[in-house]
Parts: C-alpha cells; structure tokens; sequence
C-alpha cells in the first residue's frame, strides 16, 4: 500500500469512528441545558470533527481557536533556549520545578510537581524522526478528542495516569502528561485546552564556553522545588559521547578520588566504574558545586569544566511557584 492509500485508509477509518460516537441533536441540546449545572466537554458535530481529522493528517492548520501563531519575541541567548508554551490552568496546588530545552530538534519540556504527582508538557520537534509521523499515529488511534481544534489522541495505562498528543501546527508535537492524578484523562484534557503560546526561558547559573572538538551543545535544564536548592544542567554530545554538566549547592560522591587542577582551583577526578561515568568536581569560591561527567578521557572533562561560563545572575524565582 502506498503511503497516500495508507494515510486515506486510516483517515477514513477515524471517520467512521468519530461518526459512530457524534451525538443526535437530542443529545446535543439535553448537553447544552445542563451546561448551566456543570461544567461539561462539548461534543463536536460530525464536520468539526472530521476537518479536524483531515487537518491534522493532511498537515493543514486550522483556524477554530488554534494555537498556531508564531512565539512571541524572546531571543534565546546562548545556553538560555526559550520554551514556547505555557499552561493557563493547572491542578490545585502543583508548582513548577523543571524547564529544558535547547538546539534544533531538542525537546521543550516543562513540570510541574504536588508531592508524588506529576504533569509534564512538552513539546517535540517533527524533524526529530521519532515524532515525525505523528499526525498518522493520532488518525489510526481508537481513543481520539479534539484540543484547540485539532485531533488528538489520549493514552495511558490507568485512571490515575494519561497523556493527550496533539499538533499545534506542522513544526511541533505537544504532549500533555498527566501521572498521579485521580481522573488523570479529564486532567490532562484540561490542560490541553488551556495551552497557548507564552514563552518562557530557561537561565540557570552557567553555560557552555569553546567545546572540546567533536562536541556540542544540547541542551539546558533547571531544577528544584526552590530558589534555595536550585541545580543547572548542560548536556552536550558528539560521536565520541556525552558530558554533562551539573552546578548544585551539594557535594558529589568522592569516595576513590584524587586530585585535579580544575579552573585553577584543587579539585577531584572520580574515575569510570561499572555504571558510573567519570567525573571531575570543584568547589567554586561562591560555595556552589561544578560537576562534569561523562566516558571522556580525565583531560577532556577538566577542559570542559575550565571553559564553562558561569552566569551571576541566573533566573530561579520561578521554581517552586505556580
């Protein structure tokens, strides 16, 4: 079968079953009077629904209160990506405590946290092949809703955990996981339909200075439950591996360690054991803690470390709150 029968055969399937569960107009407008008791998820008549499908496989946006305008203006500086979307309703008592991204194809992903439970968006490139195909995934799926006028598809092994998939546009692929939360589906719903374009930007403490040849830089992430414990951590790769780079206020393992020069300061070179990467450790005179690791060779990691930029005026203020 060639891929356009393919794509016109699991298009014309999600017809049929979005047809197979449209309401009559009964239904329609008993909905409609009990919107004024409750809060309710309107059923889309039959021709929403199916634009929506035909849209979404067919890669053409939709103008039905879309989330497709461009980002608005914040130029990522560099090692400070910006992460173009923003929740407008979130669960009671969940605050925020992890922004990452970065280059290219590098995932946005932001989090928030209430004790064990956990909701994640995230939004992935379609030039990364592993969500390139995305649009064909969301039309061959039983389990489909609409988000911002698009098809999207919900899946999720129980009640309490659930991720809604859906395209804003042709460049990217948002997800919205929902883990620990009772009625996780309807959650993960809502906050799908209250995304909408509103960047932020992910500052920590430092960035990557001249690599090593062969490396580059991948991404940024922060974290914490607060300004007061906050961590940065850069990753960067290349055909020979990967190094990250952590700065936290705690102190590493150091059990077998020997001493290293590290930005002119005594530091600690860990070796590579079983699992572990190796790593080299020095304490900056802020008191904070600069930790490279990676399989690299001991001399790379130390020039890693020498090179890095370190920022004094990181943004943290936003970890911890809503």
């Amino acid at each position: 079968m060639t891929p356009s029968n393919e794509t016109e055969t699991l298009v014309r399937d999600s017809l049929e079953r979005l047809a197979e569960r449209a309401p009559d107009g009964n239904q329609v407008l008993n909905a409609l009077a009990r919107a004024r008791q409750r809060r309710r998820r309107p059923r889309l008549a039959l021709a929403a629904a199916a634009a929506a499908v035909i849209a979404v496989a067919a890669g053409v946006p939709l103008v039905v209160d879309a989330v497709t305008e461009a980002p608005a203006q914040l130029t990522p500086a560099a090692g400070r990506p910006v992460l173009a979307y923003t929740p407008g309703w979130l669960p009671d008592g969940f605050t925020e405590q992890y922004r990452s991204g970065g280059l290219g194809a590098t995932a946005q992903v932001r989090q928030w946290q209430s004790g064990a439970s956990r909701v994640e968006l995230a939004a992935h490139s379609t030039a990364d092949p592993e969500w390139a195909q995305t649009a064909l995934r969301i039309s061959a799926v039983r389990d489909q809703v609409v988000v911002h006028g698009r098809v999207a598809m919900v899946t999720g092994p129980s009640d309490t955990i659930a991720t809604l998939t859906w395209m804003p546009d042709n460049r990217y692929v948002l997800t919205a996981k929902v883990e620990g939360v009772p009625d996780a589906r309807e959650t993960a719903e809502r906050i799908a339909d209250s995304v909408t374009v509103e960047p932020v930007r992910v500052r920590g403490e430092a960035r990557f200075g001249p690599l090593p040849a062969g490396l580059h830089e991948e991404a940024t992430t922060v974290r914490g439950s607060s300004s007061d414990n906050a961590t940065t951590v850069l990753d960067a790769s290349g055909p020979s591996g990967k190094v990250r780079v952590t700065i936290s206020g705690g102190s590493p393992a150091l059990g077998g360690s020997g001493p290293v020069r590290v930005r002119g300061l005594p530091g600690a070179y860990v070796p590579a054991s079983g699992p572990a990467d190796a790593q080299v450790t020095v304490r900056l005179p802020a008191g904070r803690w600069l930790t490279v690791s990676g399989r690299s060779p001991r001399e790379q990691l130390v020039a890693v470390a020498d090179g890095i930029v370190l920022d004094p005026a990181p943004e943290y203020a936003w970890l911890g709150t809503r």
